[in-house]
C-alpha cells in the first residue's frame, strides 16, 4: 500500500526480455536505503516487488499484464520515473490510500501554465470516468492529486484537470509531460468498491404490493 506522496526521482538503467514481460533495473539511492528482497516499490503509480539490487539500485520484473496497461510498456534507460516505498504503519498518510494496480491509461490533452502552478487536461477512459469526481482524490504516475475539474457526464470524452504546484512540478516527473503524452491513471480504491457493490444491487421488487 502506498500514499501517492513521491519520495525520490529514480531513472531506468537497464531493460532485459524476461518471457513475455521485462525486468528492469532503476537507479533509485533512497528507495533501496532500507528495502530487502520482495519488498513492494512503486514506479510511476505501478507497484514492482524488489529481486535484486545494490547499494543504489534494484531490479524488478514486469509481467505482461502490467505492460499491457500501463506506460511501462516499452520504457527504457534513461527514462525518469516517480518511486514510492511502501507505506509504513507508523508513517501519517500524506496522499490518500494507493495500491500501485494501474486501472488504466491517460493522455495529456492540454497543459495550462499559471503563475505558481500549472494545470493538466488528462483524457478519461469510458470505464473510469463514474470513478472520477471533482475534489475527489486519482493517482497519476503514481503522485495522489486532487482533482480540480472533471468533464460533464455526458461529455463525449471525458476528461478531468489537476492542478499542480510548485513542489509536486520539481519533485515529480510531472513537471515534464505535455500534451500527447501518456500517463498512468488510479482511482481512488474506495470509488471502486462502491461501484462494485452496486453492481450486484437490484430493485426491490413490489409484484406483491405492500405489506
Amino acid at each position: 500500500m502506498f500514499t501517492g506522496i513521491i519520495e525520490e526521482l529514480g531513472e531506468v538503467i537497464a531493460t532485459d526480455p524476461s518471457g513475455d514481460g521485462v525486468r528492469i533495473t532503476v537507479r533509485a539511492p533512497k528507495a533501496v536505503s532500507d528495502a530487502a528482497h520482495g519488498d513492494s516499490i512503486a514506479v510511476s503509480g505501478v507497484c514492482l516487488t524488489v529481486v535484486d539490487q545494490g547499494a543504489d539500485w534494484f531490479t524488478a520484473d514486469v509481467m505482461r499484464q502490467t505492460l499491457d496497461v500501463s506506460s511501462l510498456a516499452g520504457v527504457a534507460p534513461g527514462r525518469a520515473v516517480n518511486l514510492e516505498r511502501a507505506l509504513a504503519a507508523h508513517t501519517r498518510l500524506g496522499g490518500h490510500i494507493v495500491q500501485g494496480h494501474v486501472d488504466g491509461l491517460g493522455r495529456v490533452l492540454e497543459v495550462r501554465p499559471g503563475e505558481q502552478w500549472r494545470v493538466l487536461r488528462v483524457s478519461l477512459p469510458a470505464d473510469l470516468a463514474p470513478l472520477v469526481v471533482d475534489k475527489g482524490s486519482i493517482t497519476v504516475d503514481g503522485v495522489s492529486l486532487t482533482v480540480s475539474a472533471v468533464s460533464p457526464a455526458d461529455a463525449p470524452e471525458q476528461w478531468f484537470e489537476v492542478s499542480l504546484i510548485p513542489e509536486t512540478l520539481a519533485a515529480t516527473t510531472l513537471g515534464d509531460r505535455a500534451a500527447g503524452d501518456t500517463v498512468n491513471l488510479e482511482t481512488d480504491i474506495l470509488a471502486r468498491h462502491v461501484q462494485r457493490l452496486l453492481a450486484f444491487t437490484s430493485p426491490v421488487s413490489n409484484e406483491g404490493g405492500s405489506r
